[in-house]
Order: C-alpha cells, then sequence, then structure tokens
C-alpha cells in the first residue's frame, strides 16, 4: 500500500495510509522531545525546551490521532464521528496550548534578556526536524481533504508549526552564535501565534470541514 497518492484510493487505504503517518510521526517528535530537552537542559536554552515541550504536545496529538484513525478502521466511518469530533477538540485544545506556550516562553526570554545559547546537539535535531515535519504536514493535508477530517487536518497543522519552530531554532542558534542576537528566537516565534490560534479555532469550530480552503 502506498501512502502516497491519494486520488483512486478507498477511504480505508486512506485512513490507513494516515495512520502510517501519525505513526511516524509519533516516533519522530518523541525522539525531537528527548533530544531537544536534553540538549536544552544542557546549554539551559529556554527556546530549546519550549521546542521540546512543542514535541511532546505533538506526541500527545499523535496519540490522540492513532486513537480515532483506530476506531474507524475497526468499526467503521459511522462509528467514528464521535471519535472524530472528540479528536478534533483535542487536537484544537492542543494547539492553543502550543500558542501560550510559545508566547509564555518568548515572554520569559525578552523578560530576561536571555536567548538561548549554543547547542550543537539542538541545532541538528532542529534542522533534521523541518524537512520531516513539512513532509509530513503535506501528507496528512492531502489525506485529510479526501477523508474530511478536521482532526487530521488539525494535527498536520501542529506538524507545520512544529517545522516552522524548528526554523525558528535554527535562526536563534544560528543568530546567537554569530551575532550574539539574543532576543531573535523569541521575536520570530511570537510572529507564528496567530497563526496556531486561527488554527486552532478553525478546529474547534462545528461547520463541515474546509479542508480544501487554500491553506
Amino acid at each position: 500500500m502506498a501512502i502516497f497518492g491519494t486520488e483512486t484510493r478507498s477511504r480505508s487505504d486512506l485512513v490507513r495510509s494516515a495512520f502510517i503517518l501519525e505513526s511516524l510521526t509519533l516516533l519522530w517528535v518523541l525522539l525531537e522531545a528527548v533530544v531537544a530537552i536534553w540538549s536544552g537542559w544542557e546549554a539551559h536554552s529556554i527556546s530549546l525546551l519550549a521546542f521540546g515541550a512543542d514535541s511532546v504536545i505533538e506526541a500527545l496529538s499523535a496519540c490522540v490521532l492513532l486513537w480515532r484513525l483506530t476506531v474507524e478502521l475497526r468499526h467503521g466511518q459511522s462509528f467514528s464521528e464521535n471519535a472524530e469530533r472528540r479528536a478534533r477538540k483535542i487536537a484544537g485544545g492542543l494547539l492553543f496550548a502550543l500558542a501560550a506556550y510559545v508566547v509564555l516562553s518568548a515572554s520569559w526570554s525578552l523578560w530576561n534578556h536571555r536567548g538561548q545559547e549554543f547547542s550543537l546537539l539542538g541545532l541538528t535535531i532542529a534542522a533534521a526536524t523541518i524537512p520531516v515535519m513539512f513532509l509530513l504536514a503535506k501528507r496528512k493535508i492531502a489525506i485529510a481533504e479526501k477523508i474530511e477530517s478536521r482532526a487530521l487536518r488539525a494535527d498536520a497543522m501542529e506538524s507545520v508549526t512544529c517545522g516552522w519552530l524548528s526554523f525558528v531554532v535554527v535562526a536563534g542558534l544560528l543568530a546567537q552564535l554569530v551575532l550574539g542576537a539574543w532576543w531573535v528566537d523569541a521575536v520570530t516565534s511570537l510572529g507564528i501565534v496567530y497563526f496556531v490560534v486561527k488554527e486552532g479555532r478553525e478546529a474547534w469550530a462545528d461547520e463541515q470541514c474546509e479542508c480544501s480552503n487554500g491553506h
């Protein structure tokens, strides 16, 4: 069964592909969380610790989606409607939690005039996360559109957010190393909060899935 390509595949195949994507996401973000939190602790880096916390939220979201997809695989689409609603609400709540964490982390960094200290290990995991998260998000969004799962789309947007946060961490680490610009990661992190909250609100809304609305 191919994971890529959704045009001519049955719903059950698409759900199985989504399950595989979520399993891959869970494995990656668990690795990401361990490495980011460890390197952040060693480097006394607020940004890396926040990045690790984001990975924990991503892992929780992946577990919720795996549960939702398992319900449909075992009991069919009609039995997955309640699971979909619950998963969508939880995914939206996790997006709000992520936005709050970014704001608090950035505010703390700015208040204390302290940016991240350089960590080669942190830089490596953050850089590797960028293509991984965007690839996973792209496939999740494509499947979410086909099966009309706003819960899956919300989870995909968490992956997009994780990718952007990874980029922010990389930029901040490099700026800290080269320029000594301690405030870069905090300011750029705040720039994506609106996007995160918007996606969280859409996940909580009651309208039909709008996965093809051009986002």
